[in-house]
């Protein structure tokens, strides 16, 4: 795809919480661009920054001392010099999310219906079919997404379905005036193995129709083995590592990647799963040198001085940001 295609190219992002210790670095510094109908996922632990990026691709963060800077360019336009009134017509309409955990992202004192009837109602004239009413539109929605009895679904509260209809719920939401790029945050979270696979098919299925991009945000790698195009590996608020999804997981150079991958966990295997020592450091008190150094079981005395910048491995499209990157092949997950 050429230069044209690119949706979203966000450049040098970051975003800084100022308070009375000091600046908050939640994203140091971030790159990265999606083109229309691919997906792109973004991992790693908790803590490392991910949905705070998600956010601020549509200025959804309201926090006292916020502070972002670089470029978020949507189809060439900068979301961080936009007015309020072309945010309203960006949120919903052109970026969309689907948000985790939709039993507390779902209000439970209104019907679906209902909430699914306020995007409609905001996008209105963005709607791609203009001739139907809004309670069809909600019921086409549902169908969308697979919600079966549409007509009675609608009228039920969040508690009375399940964790995988409530999901399906957000996706309709999200869906409602068919955005063309869509950020999943977590979005198999709480489910269990079988709605997960239900779920990442759906949005599979219903990107190949909308020709819509996906922005996946994830801790688990193995969610992303069969359905992201690339993958960036934050870390810290910061890329440590970019590339193709094969690439990626079959031949890591990050050790916090290939940390990653041993933790994920395989059906034929009978060893005990390895984790990472250590946590992901407070962004008020980053190490310096590199992030990931006092947890990894390679670092010498130049990562506690030196932060690495990304470099292009022996693949190409594959960058990593260490000193001394790995260069073993490893199997990568299974997918579900």
């Amino acid at each position: 795809m050429s230069e044209t295609d690119i949706l979203l190219d966000v450049k040098n992002l970051q975003t800084f919480f100022k308070g009375t210790a000091g600046s908050i670095r939640a994203v140091d510094g971030v790159s990265l661009s999606i083109r229309r109908g691919e997906t792109i996922a973004l991992v790693g632990e908790s803590g490392c920054g991910k949905s705070v990026l998600a956010l601020s691709l549509a200025r959804l963060v309201s926090a006292p001392g916020y502070h972002p800077s670089g470029e978020i360019l949507f189809r060439g336009s900068d979301v961080l010099k936009m007015d309020e009134r072309r945010l309203t017509h960006l949120r919903g309409a052109d970026i969309s999310y689907i948000f985790q955990e939709p039993s507390t992202s779902l209000n439970p004192v209104f019907k679906v219906g209902y909430q699914i009837a306020e995007a409609v109602k905001l996008h209105a004239s963005r709607l791609p079919d203009s001739t139907q009413n809004t309670v069809e539109r909600v019921v086409s929605l549902m169908n969308l997404v697979g919600l079966p009895e549409p007509h009675r679904r609608m009228n039920a509260y969040p508690h009375e379905m399940s964790g995988g209809m409530q999901q399906r719920v957000m996706i309709a939401m999200a869906l409602a005036c068919s955005p063309s790029l869509l950020v999943a945050d977590e979005p198999t979270t709480a489910l269990d193995v079988t709605i997960q696979a239900q779920i990442l098919e759906l949005l599979r299925d219903l990107q190949n129709k909308l020709n819509m991009a996906i922005l996946l945000i994830t801790h688990n790698l193995g969610l992303v083995a069969d359905m992201a195009h690339a993958v960036h590996v934050m870390y810290a608020g910061r890329i440590v590592e970019t590339g193709l999804t094969k690439s990626l997981l079959t031949r890591p150079g990050h050790p916090y990647t290939r940390g990653l991958l041993d933790a994920v966990p395989r059906l034929q295997s009978t060893s005990a799963l390895k984790g990472i020592k250590g946590s992901v450091p407070h962004p008020a008190h980053l190490p310096p040198g590199c992030k990931f150094a006092p947890r990894c079981p390679f670092a010498q005395a130049v990562c506690s001085v030196d932060e690495p910048s990304l470099a292009e491995t022996h693949t190409p499209y594959h960058f990593v940001r260490c000193h001394f990157p790995l260069n073993t092949v490893t199997k990568g997950p299974q997918s579900d």
